[in-house]
């Protein structure tokens, strides 16, 4: 019997060599070699806005709900102005661009300005600014960059940099970009531009990983260029037409602002803002983006394709138009859960009469992100895949798991004045250690390709001495839950059995219906027979919201467990407390 029907599309070659190290370690390196990349990003620029310059790089609705279209050639040319408006004014990677703002044109061209001349910038988190409470985060960012220029887009960052932009720093508004983009350019743009080498930083991401605490990753023009080159080694089909991006993930964090703004230019397609967020208050507007403008690659965190599973199976008109010319579904940053991922499968083929060819891979900041991916047709949700074309992956034993460990071209040289961690952070051989740990699929036959395994910091052991692996029992939680619990912390460090903190999703239940759909989560877990290492015994619904001052949460809705862990302490204690209290729920004793 054969298998189902999906859309053609052309994908790289898979396959992996592998090889045992005498420390237990597994080296993999790619079966495919890495394509000839630039020196510079913005090579490409000049060639879109020499090839196709009436082509749109980016676009985005305005007040009226027109969309807005910046050409390749009108991008090259305001990245010339804007770049001599920051050659003037001395920026380097001692005083860099700081960035405050949300995806928009003004934030676009800020940044191509940057990385056609060679200044390094930073963009951070909106959240620091218009979500904290205290702006200590940002506090942190400047004191830690000392940028010679902030870009704050409007008066709503107003009180933050107020509170954390030293009163001798520039800092401008949207309402002078027109003066920056007024900047006549001179022969020092291309001069500056033609001495840029792939040694040279581009920018900066802040992460805080499980301290909480910003780092500054940085990135150089290699490891952007050789990134998107893995991409197109792995995804061949960007290259034959340019892609179509409807996309709202935030350009601070690796994916949207390495990933896909990356791509888009790269590959001469079209990034069309989307200022809607997965989540059910604000799903409308990314639903009215694509009722007009039919991607023909689409990227989302799981949390948003459940959201657009659940549109696309209410609307047929709205998924006729979005699998109209779709390629390939591509999510990211968490696993997707296998009923997400068999709703899109259906409803793509009642819409099309086919599948649509649905991945992920497994990357991190600090590998631009690009680093492992599963290019071929899977029949089932959590594959991660193999190293990406130039890429090579460390299976270094830690504990009873595997850390996942990369050396390649797109491996950062390391936090931006923090030599100690950066020290830290790579093993004898000059391997990054993620902290992710990844298993093979099949022991036995490696090029299945390898599934996620947890972060490594997240696991700990029972007071038996028995390990607890966070990752994939948090998973299974969440996907026992579905669609009412949004993520679970999980506990037990040092106790007696495990328990959780579980995040119900806004919106769907009250809480006496929460409570039941955790209660049969637990009776159902129980009656597997698992052992106490892999049964959740206690759990509590967490009624106040994740709080972004204190670390438990990004504005892209990754949740830290350490941090959420510290600042819940009392609840955990009380998760514990014997007799419990009116507000744990217990799992039936087997």
């Amino acid at each position: 019997m054969s298998g189902p029907a999906y859309r053609k599309v052309s994908l790289g070659r898979a396959g992996v060599a592998l090889e045992r190290e005498p420390q237990g370690s597994v080296l993999l390196r790619p079966a495919q070699p890495l394509g000839p990349y630039p020196a510079r990003l913005t090579e490409r620029l000049l060639h879109w806005a020499k090839e196709a310059p009436e082509r749109t790089f980016v676009a985005k609705r305005e007040s009226g709900g027109e969309w807005q279209h910046i050409t390749y050639a009108q991008a090259l040319e305001h990245a010339r102005r804007l770049g001599q408006a920051l050659l003037d004014r001395g920026l380097t990677a001692e005083r860099p661009l700081m960035i405050l703002s949300e995806n928009d044109l003004e934030h676009a061209l800020l940044a191509l300005a940057a990385l056609h001349v060679g200044v390094p910038f930073l963009a951070v988190s909106p959240a620091y600014s218009l979500v904290s409470q205290d702006f200590g985060k940002l506090r942190q960012a400047v004191e830690l960059m000392t940028p010679g220029l902030v870009y704050a887009a409007d008066e709503r960052y107003a009180p933050a940099t107020a509170a954390a932009v030293p009163s001798g720093t520039e800092t401008l508004r949207r309402e002078n970009f027109g003066e920056l983009l007024a900047t006549n350019h001179s022969a020092q743009v291309d001069a500056e531009h033609a001495a840029i080498g792939p040694d040279t930083i581009t920018k900066f991401l802040l992460t805080s990983g499980s301290t909480g605490t910003p780092k500054a990753v940085i990135h150089t023009q290699r490891m952007l260029t050789s990134n998107l080159q893995m991409i197109v080694d792995c995804l061949p089909f960007l290259a034959e037409e340019p892609p179509v991006l409807v996309d709202w993930l935030p350009w601070n964090h690796t994916f949207g602002g390495n990933h896909n703004y990356g791509l888009a230019l790269y590959n001469g397609g079209t990034l069309y803002i989307d200022e809607g967020k997965p989540l059910p208050q604000l799903i409308g507007e990314t639903i009215r983006n694509l009722r007009e403008i039919a991607p023909t690659v689409y990227f989302n965190v799981p949390r948003g394709f459940e959201e657009i599973a659940r549109a696309l199976a209410a609307d047929r008109a709205l998924a006729e138009k979005f699998f109209s010319r779709l390629k390939m579904l591509f999510y990211a940053a968490a696993g997707l859960s296998q009923p997400i991922w068999d709703a899109l499968h259906r409803v793509a083929e009642e819409t099309v009469g086919e599948r649509i060819v649905m991945i992920t891979g497994l990357g991190m900041t600090e590998t631009s992100p690009f680093a492992i991916c599963a290019n071929w047709q899977a029949g089932r949700s959590g594959g991660i895949g193999h190293p990406a074309p130039g890429t090579e992956v460390r299976l270094a034993p830690v504990g009873d798991k595997l850390e996942v460990r990369y050396r390649g071209p797109n491996v950062t040289p390391g936090f931006w004045r923090q030599p100690d961690l950066t020290r830290e952070a790579f093993d004898e051989d000059g391997f990054y250690r993620s902290g992710d740990a990844a298993k093979f699929l099949d022991p036995s036959d490696p090029q299945k390709g390898l599934v996620f395994d947890g972060r490594i910091a997240e696991d700990f052991k029972l007071d038996s001495g028995t390990w607890v692996s966070v990752g994939p029992l948090r998973a299974q939680l969440i996907a026992a839950g579905a669609p009412y619990l949004q993520d679970a912390v999980i506990t037990g460090h040092d106790r007696r059995e495990v328990g959780a903190l579980v995040i119900p999703r806004a919106g769907i239940g009250d809480a006496q219906q929460l409570a039941r759909v955790v209660r049969h989560v637990l009776d159902a877990h129980a009656r597997t027979g698992a052992t106490s290492s892999n049964r959740v015994a206690r759990a509590m619904l967490l009624a106040e919201p994740l709080s972004i001052d204190a670390g438990e949460i990004t504005d892209k809705g990754s949740i830290n467990q350490r941090a959420v862990l510290t600042a819940r302490a009392a609840l955990v204690e009380e998760l514990y407390r014997d007799p419990p209290s009116a507000r744990v729920i217990l799992a039936p004793r087997t």
